[in-house]
């Protein structure tokens, strides 16, 4: 073991190895190891003058790799590459394999004139992982491949390094794995993301995230986490909920959404709010929608409904379009909830052509004018998509009064692509007696609007501004732009279908000393009954 030892009258630090069962010595008695610094892992390769050590990082150690997509401006150089073995294809006296790393692929040849190299290559099998030098030359003319990436060079093979090895692959990952099994795929997720299709479909969830974070903080957006843990709240779904040992028989709840920390956050003056949210709903699951998704969260302060929509808008056309994508119409066409029903069937509608879904135009389109309340299979009121919304101002008397129930519309605001909700917000009831008279309508007493919603009540009390907001859901967003139908193909680690993670075995019985330390009894059910 190495440990760092302070530093003594404004000398460095010094690294010292610490043998198991043996006295401490010192560095400079030529003792290797390994040290686990602040940042990264750490190799010790010498002492420097002043009897201190001198280490470096696996990074450094693999400082002069050139990244493959690089390679095509290195003709008539020598390049050290690292990655992974697509292909391999051993023609007796010469041996040829792919080398991929995240960036592109390389055809790699090993010729009999490079003894070590190629006895190092007839061992070589697919999906190991090298560390390769070689030359790269052009390839002859009558060898190019013109429409792949450096299908015009060839790295000649000098030297061999085999990183690590891997058994022989579950499934074929060098072509589509979408046809694969899903539960192979899912228990082998690491390697089912190795696939060309699905490495396309992450890197480009990532891009996304990346301009949209680009595009707030240059309109003064502040990114601000909100907690996991909290109260179970009126969201509309089931929640998942967490038992908490300091408090036994009460829970948490995992988050829904953020939305009343967002409007707390409008009231604490940040005026401009997002995040990348995670949000967990214990709903039924289908194929555009998990247990858990991830959500571009924003709430803005002093914003009627047009200013958020044309804020999003603006977002949206910025982002998508960086991207590479065509959009069908701008400004977005905006429908109204009635209208969209009459004339679709449906609010989740798709604008485009049978050539335009060839080519993968994104029509976008929102739908506004939502009715605030919908009748439950007990024929109570309950609200259609969020009780903090605002009614459209000529309909907010009826809502104070109580009348006209069915006939209330909101400032509800859904941004529909290709078919899919793509995202949905609303401006928000900043006044507590506009909020509280919403939970009457759905039957709440005066203790229990307490008990759900005391606290933004009061918060409501000190100075909150107008305010309003959206979530957009990043894996819709992403289904769209990716032509993918299933929600789990823009997702890492998605959950299979009855609800199982990917790779780890959950959820899964606890131990009973777990259980006994949450107070928690588990009652199995009489397979009798």
């Amino acid at each position: 073991m190495i440990r760092q030892t302070p530093g003594r009258r404004g000398r460095k630090a010094q690294w010292q190895v610490e043998p198991s069962g043996r006295p401490r010595q010192s560095l400079n008695e030529n003792k290797v190891g390994w040290h686990r610094d602040k940042h990264r892992p750490c190799k010790f390769i010498s002492i420097d003058k002043f009897g201190e050590a001198i280490f470096v990082s696996p990074a450094n150690i693999m400082k002069n790799r050139i990244y493959i997509n690089d390679l095509s401006s290195m003709a008539g150089k020598e390049a050290v590459i690292a990655g992974w073995v697509s292909v391999r294809r051993d023609q007796g006296k010469m041996v040829f394999f792919d080398m991929r790393d995240m960036t592109g692929m390389v055809q790699c040849v090993v010729l009999p004139s490079h003894a070590e190299a190629i006895e190092k290559a007839k061992e070589v099998r697919s999906e190991w992982v090298l560390k390769v030098t070689g030359a790269i030359n052009k390839r002859p003319e009558k060898n190019v491949k013109k429409d792949a990436l450096n299908g015009d060079i060839e790295m000649e093979v000098t030297g061999i390094e085999v990183l690590n090895k891997s058994e022989p692959m579950p499934f074929d990952i060098s072509v589509d794995t979408g046809e694969i099994n899903e539960d192979a795929r899912l228990k082998y997720r690491y390697l089912d993301l190795r696939s060309e299709r699905m490495q396309k479909n992450i890197r480009m969830r990532s891009r996304f995230v990346e301009l949209a974070r680009k595009f707030l903080f240059s309109k003064m957006f502040v990114e601000i986490e909100t907690p996991l843990l909290t109260e179970s709240t009126p969201e509309g779904s089931r929640d998942f909920v967490v038992p908490s040992r300091l408090n036994p028989g009460n829970f948490y709840a995992l988050p829904q959404s953020p939305q009343q920390y967002k409007q707390l956050l409008m009231v604490a003056g940040m005026e401009r709010y997002f995040q990348i949210a995670r949000a967990l709903r214990d709903e039924d699951l289908r194929a555009d929608r998990g247990f858990e998704h991830t959500q571009v969260d924003i709430e803005m302060s002093f914003v009627d409904m047009n200013e958020v929509m044309d804020t999003v808008e603006e977002m949206m056309v910025t982002v998508v379009e960086e991207m590479g994508f065509k959009i069908k119409e701008k400004p977005f066409p905006r429908i109204s909830y009635k209208e969209a029903m009459e004339k679709y069937g449906g609010d989740k509608f798709d604008l485009r052509t049978e050539e335009e879904k060839k080519n993968g135009v994104l029509a976008y389109a929102w739908v506004v004018n939502f009715p605030f309340f919908e009748k439950t299979d007990e024929g109570k009121w309950t609200f259609t998509h969020n009780p903090f919304s605002m009614p459209i101002p000529e309909h907010v008397e009826w809502l104070k009064k109580g009348e006209h129930i069915e006939d209330i519309l909101t400032t509800q605001y859904d941004l529909v692509c290709n078919g899919y909700e793509s995202g949905g917000g609303s401006v928000r009831a900043h006044d507590p007696e506009i909020l509280k008279a919403t939970y009457k309508v759905m039957g709440f007493s005066e203790e229990e609007i307490q008990d759900r919603i005391g606290h933004m009540l009061e918060a409501f009390k000190y100075g909150a501004p107008p305010h309003g907001g959206i979530a957009l859901g990043v894996e819709r967003n992403l289904m769209n732009l990716t032509g993918e139908s299933y929600l789990r193909e823009v997702v890492a680690f998605p959950m299979t279908r009855g609800g199982k993670t990917a790779v780890m075995n959950a959820p899964k019985p606890l131990e009973e000393k777990q259980l006994k330390e949450l107070g928690i009894k588990i009652e199995k059910k009489d397979d009798k009954k």
